[in-house]
């Protein structure tokens, strides 16, 4: 018979005060500060640059004090510049790359394995996991943190793994019958693959009850898809490479009020995308986080790209003290500007998937034509929804008319991965 405590993995750290947690906030950031510019002449230029004593840095009341950084920094410094750590020290590697195809690459000490595997391991505790559940781990185990993480963590919280790794979905589905597992752990769009071949193959699930997504937005009408046709709680988690990968940052709990992010291990600040200023509580701005804890490569004031909101900083009902933040948004990067209207794909999928009948696949086609971006929204649905019902719709909730296209399910290309929802085409 599981207990109160079982709730949580580390249940003193996930529920100290916000008065201690601000107290050993101050203390940690002193301290990461002094020790990144002490291991690391790339931070010592950055802050001296600035004009920062780092010997006077006081903690939050002085961290505005401090450049912001970016990916651009990683780029710059490719593949470690900005490591803290001898190589000789380092046991893990994990990379991303964007749109420059510049990666940007995170080290891992043994502590660093630990805190992320801490990390995770309270995620997957918040939702419900228990020492034995079988765990289905399905990003790929490769460069991309996804598989590792959700590996790392299933082993610290005991989980029973079943380290499928990405693709062959009849195959997953298969395995997840025979094993009776309980709990998802996934890309967001892989869950809509899953539920369109568990149809074609005329089988349901009924061992499973959890599913863990990330790595991509996680709109409420996607989730309540996925948990209207699997019957699963599904769960938000958060975190990415500089952060140290998946689950680093937190995860929503089963009050699904917002994503509690682990304070103990990072400090937040939301600014202003343009003016960099903090916003207040409950407005929407950019993410940046100091890492707090992790050794090889702790970012300090790292420009997150996504935008979201604190929501609150009281005790949740789960019993947790550590703030929520809203679900992502959009990233200040992302952001499409289509006839003066400015949105996000996030908000294409909210409002596709309210319409009856609209399957969770779709792409949205920016289309530019001598400078002037127009946009097509192709989405697969059942018959008898029309482009007219989906262009109506999307001008409602979006301001302006995009051209809607309605195509038969099974359609559009799918992904073993992420997603491709934009389409940038020059006509």
């Amino acid at each position: 018979m599981s207990t109160e405590t079982d709730i949580y993995f580390n249940q003193a750290a996930e529920t100290t005060s916000q008065d201690e947690l601000k107290s050993l906030q101050n203390e940690k950031l002193i301290r990461i500060v002094r020790y990144a510019t002490e291991n690391n002449p790339y931070f010592a230029e950055l802050y001296k640059k600035a004009g920062v004593d780092v010997g006077d840095f006081r903690g939050i009341e002085d961290l505005a004090k401090l450049p912001t950084i970016s990916k651009a920094n990683f780029r710059e410094t490719y593949p470690m510049g900005m490591c803290c750590v001898p190589k000789n020290t380092i046991r893990e590697m994990h990379m991303s790359s964007g749109s420059t195809g510049t990666p940007v690459v995170m080290p891992y000490t043994q502590a660093d394995l630990a805190q992320w595997a801490e990390c995770m391991a309270r995620c997957y505790r918040m939702a419900g996991g228990e020492p034995g559940d079988p765990i289905q781990i399905m990003p790929s185990f490769g460069l991309f943190n996804g598989g590792f993480g959700m590996y790392h963590g299933a082993r610290a919280a005991e989980l029973f793994v079943i380290p499928t790794g990405s693709g062959n979905t009849e195959r997953q589905i298969r395995l997840a019958r025979d094993f009776n597992t309980k709990i998802f752990a996934a890309v967001i769009s892989y869950a809509t693959r899953i539920i369109e071949v568990m149809d074609k193959m005329g089988v349901e699930l009924p061992n499973l009850k959890t599913g863990v997504f990330g790595a991509e937005a996680v709109t409420d009408a996607m989730k309540a898809k996925i948990r209207a046709r699997l019957g699963i709680d599904v769960f938000n988690i958060y975190g990415m490479t500089e952060t140290g990968g998946v689950g680093t940052l937190g995860m929503d709990c089963r009050d699904h009020s917002g994503i509690h992010v682990w304070e103990d291990h990072y400090y937040l600040e939301v600014l202003d995308p343009t003016t960099r200023e903090p916003v207040p509580d409950g407005e929407i701005g950019e993410l940046v986080v100091t890492a707090l804890t992790r050794e090889a490569l702790p970012v300090i004031r790292f420009r997150t790209g996504d935008l979201t909101r604190i929501l609150t900083r009281e005790r949740c009902a789960c019993g947790r003290t550590h703030l929520k933040i809203d679900a992502i948004s959009g990233r200040v990067d992302d952001m499409l500007i289509v006839k003066g209207v400015n949105f996000f794909p996030s908000q294409v999928e909210q409002a596709l998937l309210e319409l009856p009948g609209v399957h969770p696949d779709y792409q949205i086609i920016l289309e530019e034509r001598d400078g002037v971006n127009d946009v097509r929204i192709l989405v697969e649905a059942e018959p008898g929804v029309s482009g007219f019902v989906v262009e109506k719709h999307l001008k409602e909730r979006l301001g302006f008319s995009p051209k809607g296209d309605v195509l038969p399910p099974g359609t559009l290309p799918r992904s073993e991965g992420k997603a491709v929802r934009v389409v940038r085409k020059k006509i």
